[in-house]
């Protein structure tokens, strides 16, 4: 069996940056395959707005000698979880590539972040002045330096050209509330926000429209989804093992972690009383869904993971997004198997 526990991934910024593209999961989405809840009508209406946005950047581009290429558009699109907007961020990839876009990068709030870290507010401002749209997806300011590092960086790159398209969980007024002490940092977050046209998307998690969440697989159902995978490929490692192994990698080195790993079983998922190993596990389960990779889960219920408290404190959202996240990969190993 692939051994997980044992890696120690390394990823440069040069590496990070050649992969800043939709991930496995939504390798295939384009906006005619996004299925807007008809009882929502701002999910048709984000489709529409950001298939009318993306035929404007090639405007912006093209031979500009002794001409100033105009101020980057800022998009931001606030919904909850499971209403579709990673999908349409991804097919926005896609539609501005289609559109005559010159360089387009998908990425993760999280990778933006260690990329300016890693390179220096600078040298990063520099790397994407080139391109034309940055898809920017989970957006949250988590404590000041991110903060800071956020407002700088889009007020140094947007003005020289680059649009930007975020999501987030939370409208950009309000970001970073209950997390640290927002109000101290008012200006810098008004700045984020202004340079942003806002678009809320109403509507339920589609992962569970009309189902019931699922939960941990039985020890029989884990046997039989097992015995379909190739034990070459496949890791396994219990709950406490994996919580354990992230706690000493980066968050953007989760994906490298899983490299060469074609299925990922974890056993004896168990409740997780410490904050910083329930929002590590909470990323691994983002970055383990975004991948597309088959997993299985047994142990603990899903609804007993996160100590109440976390669950409807500062990073609630977080929270009920792996959630969501967790009892459709259960889903996608129940119907592999049958069930």
């Amino acid at each position: 069996m692939t051994g997980l526990l044992e890696r120690n991934p390394e990823v440069s910024p040069e590496d990070l940056i050649a992969h800043l593209t939709p991930s496995d999961r939504f390798l295939q989405v384009r906006f005619d395959t996004y299925q807007p809840n008809p009882d929502y009508p701002s999910q048709a209406q984000a489709r529409e707005l950001l298939e009318g946005f993306l035929p404007t950047l090639r405007s912006q581009g093209g031979f500009r000698l002794f001409r100033r290429k105009p101020e980057g558009r800022g998009l931001y699109l606030d919904g909850g979880f499971g209403v579709g907007k990673t999908h349409l961020l991804a097919s926005s990839y896609y539609g501005a590539l289609e559109a005559g876009a010159e360089k387009v990068a998908l990425m993760s709030f999280q990778d933006l972040m260690y990329l300016i870290g890693a390179l220096g507010m600078t040298r990063a401002v520099d790397t994407f002045r080139g391109y034309s749209l940055l898809l920017i997806d989970e957006f949250e300011l988590d404590d000041p330096g991110n903060t800071h590092m956020a407002n700088t960086f889009l007020g140094q790159l947007m003005p020289a050209g680059t649009s930007v398209i975020a999501t987030s969980n939370t409208e950009p007024g309000a970001l970073g509330q209950g997390r640290f002490n927002a109000e101290d940092f008012k200006r810098q977050i008004q700045g984020i926000a202004s340079r942003f046209e806002t678009h809320r998307i109403d509507g339920p998690d589609y992962r569970q429209r009309g189902t019931v969440p699922e939960e941990p697989l039985s020890a029989q159902e884990f046997a039989a989804w097992m015995s379909l995978q190739d034990p070459m490929t496949t890791a396994v490692v219990s709950c406490r093992d994996l919580n354990r192994r992230l706690l000493d990698v980066h968050p953007s080195r989760f994906a490298r972690l899983l490299e060469e790993v074609e299925a990922l079983a974890v056993e004896d998922l168990t409740p997780m009383s410490d904050q910083n190993v329930a929002l590590r596990f909470v990323h691994f389960v983002d970055k383990l869904y975004d991948m597309g990779l088959p997993a299985a889960f047994t142990g603990a219920k899903l609804g007993t993971l996160f100590d109440e408290t976390y669950r409807h404190g500062a990073y609630a959202k977080k929270y009920s997004r792996a959630l969501s996240r967790l009892s459709e990969l259960l889903h996608e190993a129940r119907q592999t198997i049958g069930g």
